[in-house]
């Protein structure tokens, strides 16, 4: 099947090379460009959208320093089997914001990889590029208020209230500002209906999860590393959970109906759902 790329947004003002990969890299998760298919040549790319060569050469690094794709030297540029690379969370948050619907399951520490994940689609929204009618976001973090196996002091592995206190005012803080930004479209009168609720449960979170749509589902872990910290004014060595840097891994029912990637998918729903509709407990983030 040949690819006929979307038109690109008039209004879109963005660098030429930002929209030129912005596109590809939709077609690619959407599946217009199948794993291991070969994109078209430089020159049938600069007639498709009308740029210089060289705007599509930027484009193609940026997507396969994203490692969506792959260039083979005397062969071409091919998309990635997604299971040759980790997938970045950002792209694939976006293209959710396409879809009328948009819903987002996280089970993780803090929220604060899916905080920054969310920007660039809600400003998009802002400004009227992108358009669902409902966004409902679920969040599901542990309760500090209770013992974690991390973060403990170094010296010890001893809980440590003051670490858990300060974990606590970073969730907070994260996802208050996600519940802020995504009721404030809605009060914008930008999205229809919007809803984010959070949840807490009394165990370590050692992994993080994201659901998209129900389709696509990240998974990485949290290593336990050395830190030291600032709690309540004093330095503290301590054994913490690093998740900025995770590797996340991706996941899609696009994959096909039998494939490992949709039932990946459908195990990670299933596990969500059972946690938060059992041993989760509503959690207020107003009531601190």
């Amino acid at each position: 099947m040949t690819f006929v790329p979307d038109p690109l947004d008039p209004d879109d003002e963005r660098p030429p090379y930002e929209q030129v990969a912005s596109s590809l890299g939709a077609a690619i998760r959407t599946r217009k460009i199948s794993p291991g298919e070969k994109l078209p040549s430089h020159e049938k790319l600069t007639k498709m959208y009308g740029f210089a060569r060289g705007t599509i050469q930027r484009a193609l690094r940026d997507l396969e320093d994203e490692g969506l794709v792959v260039s083979r030297k005397g062969s071409g540029v091919f998309v990635r089997n997604r299971t040759e690379r980790p997938a970045g969370l950002r792209p694939y948050v976006e293209q959710a914001f396409s879809s009328k619907d948009v819903t987002i399951d996280f089970a993780g520490f803090s929220s604060e990889t899916l905080h920054g994940a969310l920007q660039e689609p809600m400003d998009k929204v802002r400004v009227g590029r992108l358009t669902p009618s409902s966004i409902t976001v679920r969040i599901l973090v542990p309760d500090m208020s209770v013992p974690q196996a991390a973060p403990v002091r170094r010296e010890d592995c001893a809980d440590d209230a003051r670490l858990r206190n300060r974990m606590h005012d970073i969730m907070v803080g994260y996802t208050r500002s996600i519940r802020d930004s995504i009721a404030e479209l809605e009060h914008l009168g930008l999205v229809p209906e919007t809803h984010v609720n959070v949840r807490v449960h009394s165990g370590t979170q050692f992994f993080k999860l994201y659901v998209i749509n129900n389709e696509d589902a990240f998974f990485g872990y949290y290593p336990i590393k050395p830190n030291k910290v600032v709690a309540q004014g004093k330095a503290i060595e301590i054994y913490d959970l690093v998740g900025k840097d995770t590797v996340l891994f991706h996941h899609s029912m696009n994959d096909g109906e039998s494939s490992s990637g949709t039932q990946q998918v459908q195990q990670a729903r299933m596990w969500f759902d059972s946690v938060w509709e059992t041993i989760a407990r509503d959690f207020d983030l107003d009531g601190q």
